[in-house]
């Protein structure tokens, strides 16, 4: 018997599907949605081709699971952010807006499959996707009502709105970058703090500090 042959790692009972999602994610980055496929990522993990079918039906239930880690992941950005206590309260705003913005351009085929229309316009989301994205969504509602009570942001605009339009000025700024529309990265930069400025700008805070 050859000892020196390398075998393969067991997997224990759950453990596959946490490697899996992870291998998908780096198939995503490196090769886009239409690159990625379950044989591939059969390959990629190193089990038989029927192995990533006892976790995921289809390649959809797949990227739902790709793109619930992403929101996952984001949230626990946004809440570090936010629970910060030894920055000022616009530093902390600002913090946030770069930090979507960074976030995105750092993973863009992941931000594109979270945000784009392969999943929500073919209203093909699993229950456990929708389960994470759209209480992210509310905790930016939370975060938005905060920053209002405290002066940063305008307090006589409705909560909901003002935080759909801040989201709306993030994603817009997040796919000029993504798209090559804007690559010079200091102009993003620059668009980023004249935003925070903007939204910031008739709040109490900006005239009391």
């Amino acid at each position: 018997m050859n000892q020196d042959k390398p075998s393969k790692s067991p997997y224990h009972h759950g453990d596959l599907r946490t490697t899996l999602i992870a291998s998908a994610s780096e198939l995503l980055q490196e090769m886009g949605v239409a690159g990625l496929s379950l044989r591939k990522l059969a390959e990629k993990t190193g089990v038989s081709r029927t192995a990533p079918y006892h976790h995921f039906k289809d390649k959809n239930q797949l990227l739902c699971a790709i793109a619930e880690q992403g929101f996952i992941q984001w949230q626990q950005d946004a809440e570090r952010i936010f629970n910060q206590k030894d920055v000022s309260l616009k530093e902390q705003y600002r913090q946030f807006f770069h930090g979507y913005i960074h976030y995105a351009a750092t993973h863009p085929e992941l931000y594109d499959l979270m945000f784009g229309r392969t999943i929500w316009k073919q209203s093909s989301a699993t229950e456990d996707l929708k389960n994470v994205a759209y209480p992210s969504f509310n905790y930016q509602v939370k975060m938005t009502q905060a920053w209002q009570q405290q002066g940063l942001l305008p307090a006589g605009e409705k909560t909901l709105r003002l935080a759909q339009v801040n989201w709306a000025t993030m994603h817009g700024i997040a796919r000029l970058l993504i798209d090559g529309i804007y690559a010079d990265q200091s102009h993003i930069e620059e668009m980023c703090d004249c935003a925070v400025n903007l939204f910031t700008q008739n709040s109490i805070f900006d005239t009391y500090n």
